[in-house]
């Protein structure tokens, strides 16, 4: 593989990990690259900006540091164009919870990670799309896109992943509006739901493995909707998850599907990829095959 020459960095401020943005500078510099463009934000809505500059620079790899918002805006202005598309994107997760870097093995150790930028497979991976914007991660709404919602901002960066399983308890009691779900055109749920995920990797949140055939190179996304109602059931969910297979919860249904699209009774925030998006009563979802390029470690030789 050609060692990259011109680099550009989008950088999340607030984000931390290793010895911060002075260490990653001076790990890429130490590489022999030609040129690197340095690009700083204060928050991820301001990212998407950065990375269209970068990519109409024709950089060889674009280094994204921050947490899943970071990754989600910056992968969403790739999946856009047909430039960005081709364009190599190396993670360093800097955030708080890393859920697509954690599913893809990018390790929180910043030198590792440069590592991998320079050195790892760059593989294509498919996102989703949910009315107009790309994820790599997962799309939920109800308990999910409300607990998101609640962590987001301040209580977040105080408490790091705590701050979910905070917010969580304080929805488990929620509503559980009527949702009617089809899937690639056909009728496939019709009852009250008090979350409905649709998810591109396996793990989400605080490592619960949602998904457990998911990979996000796979053409599909995956469809998980939770009928739990009270604490009770989510207690129930949540340890069945944790111990076996999440569909052999009796609150539980999965599948699989290209599109997805959802009608819910009362409209109900949701989230992508951890941030939360405005409420809403109807959302369309579908899989984008091979929409970006991503490195990602090497596969381990057989012993």
């Amino acid at each position: 593989m050609r060692t990259p020459r011109t680099i550009a960095v989008v950088a999340h401020q607030r984000k931390t990990l290793g010895g911060g943005l002075d260490e990653l500078r001076r790990l890429l510099t130490g590489r022999g690259i030609e040129k690197l463009l340095w690009y700083e934000v204060p928050k991820s809505r301001k990212a998407p900006k950065k990375v269209r500059k970068a990519v109409q620079a024709g950089v060889d790899l674009l280094v994204v540091w921050g947490g899943d918002g970071m990754v989600q805006r910056t992968l969403d202005v790739l999946a856009q164009d047909k430039k960005g598309r081709k364009t190599p994107v190396a993670i360093m997760p800097a955030g708080t919870g890393n859920l697509l870097a954690g599913n893809l093995g990018i390790p929180t150790d910043l030198e590792k990670a440069v590592e991998i930028a320079f050195t790892g497979e760059r593989r294509s991976l498919d996102l989703g799309r949910l009315d107009g914007e790309h994820f790599a991660v997962m799309a939920g709404v109800g308990f999910d896109g409300a607990m998101i919602k609640d962590a987001d901002g301040a209580l977040k960066d105080r408490l790091g992943k705590l701050s979910y399983v905070w917010t969580g308890l304080r929805h488990v009691n929620g509503d559980t509006p009527r949702a009617k779900i089809r899937i690639d055109g056909t009728d496939w749920f019709d009852d009250e739901a008090s979350c409905v995920l649709i998810g591109n990797v396996g793990t989400i949140h605080a490592g619960i493995e949602a998904f457990d055939d998911a990979s996000p190179t796979d053409g599909w996304l995956d469809v998980g909707v939770a009928t739990a109602h009270n604490a009770l059931q989510w207690a129930r969910t949540l340890g069945t998850m944790a111990v076996t297979r999440s569909d052999n919860s009796p609150f539980v249904r999965t599948t699989r599907a290209r599109r997805i699209d959802v009608t819910l009774e009362s409209k109900m925030e949701y989230e992508l990829d951890g941030g939360d998006r405005a409420k809403t009563r109807k959302f369309t979802a579908e899989v984008v095959p091979e929409a970006v390029r991503v490195c990602v470690p090497k596969p381990r030789e057989p012993r």
